[in-house]
């Protein structure tokens, strides 16, 4: 393979080596795919047709929702094409957006999550002013620097990542475009980018897991004082699903991208990113359905209207 073919396709490896395991992977692939879809439209839906849910924290969990549906689609269709057949290759074209699309949503979850935590916090530390505080305007203001700010993070990585040399080397040892395995096939010293991949890392990872620490370290300080059982109860109810979800999110993606580039495309590395982008978007809408009675509670009130 010459330097230009790598201009033209990559070839996916995936699980490849394992075709046994392609076929089992595929079909749990799929049912995850399908119940991530229809998990979180109904939360879409549900937030959107209750008037109950027309409040910040719901207006900030659908585009959660919405997040994990674009999350999801970046990535899983061109899995489930490479895992039902033998043509594993994907057009540079079609790589470079994968690699956009799923850095920067990516990204802007991180981004979403943190938000997600000072909404608690305002709403457990400051009720009586958390109307003025999170006011819709303001809402629509955040989310939008939230895209903004994922979505140019996603600009610079990707592009440093693929304009590195590769000197016909198009073999991805990965089941889609991530990075940390398109800066392993590079035929030339990386680390200039992996610094500078760590350094924006941090900047949107771990500043974004930091703000949502404080917000949660202010929310126990306030639930600790709370005489009530039962404002300390709705306390937990409210804040028990975004933290599991926080949890699960930010385990992950510390231990993908806070570590050198060549670990990522070990089966580990493999298995972490297929969590991160397919079961942790399908547990979101179960958590917060399970947790929230507010959730549970506009569905059977749809269900009855039905």
């Amino acid at each position: 393979m010459t330097n230009q073919s790598c201009q033209e396709q990559f070839v996916l490896l995936g699980f490849s080596d394992r075709p046994q395991l392609e076929q089992t992977l595929f079909v749990f692939v799929l049912i995850f795919y399908l119940v991530t879809l229809v998990g979180n439209t109904v939360i879409i839906l549900v937030s959107r047709l209750d008037p109950c849910l027309h409040t910040p924290m719901y207006f900030f969990l659908t585009n959660l929702s919405f997040l994990d549906l674009c999350f999801t689609t970046s990535s899983v269709p061109q899995l489930l094409f490479n895992l039902g057949g033998p043509d594993k290759t994907v057009s540079y074209t079609g790589c470079a957006i994968q690699l956009f699309m799923f850095l920067g949503l990516g990204g802007t979850e991180c981004v979403l999550l943190s938000l997600m935590a000072y909404d608690r916090f305002a709403a457990v530390c400051k009720p009586l002013y958390y109307s003025i505080i999170m006011h819709p305007r303001l809402c629509w203001k955040l989310v939008s620097v939230t895209w903004g700010v994922g979505l140019l993070n996603s600009l610079a990585m990707s592009l440093v990542t693929m304009r590195l040399p590769r000197c016909g080397n198009c073999e991805v040892k990965h089941f889609l475009c991530e990075m940390p395995a398109l800066i392993k096939i590079a035929c030339v010293d990386t680390v200039a980018v992996e610094s500078t991949v760590f350094i924006l890392s941090v900047m949107i990872v771990l500043v974004s897991l930091a703000l949502t620490l404080v917000s949660y370290s202010c929310i126990a300080m306030a639930v600790l004082h709370m005489k009530s059982a039962t404002g300390r109860r709705k306390a937990f109810n409210t804040c028990g699903s975004h933290l599991t979800v926080v949890s699960l999110f930010y385990g992950n993606i510390i231990y993908m991208y806070m570590q050198p580039g060549n670990n990522s495309s070990r089966d580990p590395g493999k298995f972490l990113t297929l969590f991160y982008n397919l079961v942790t978007p399908m547990l979101n809408p179960v958590i917060y359905t399970l947790r929230n009675k507010d959730v549970k509670g506009a569905l059977r009130r749809l269900v009855s209207r039905k």
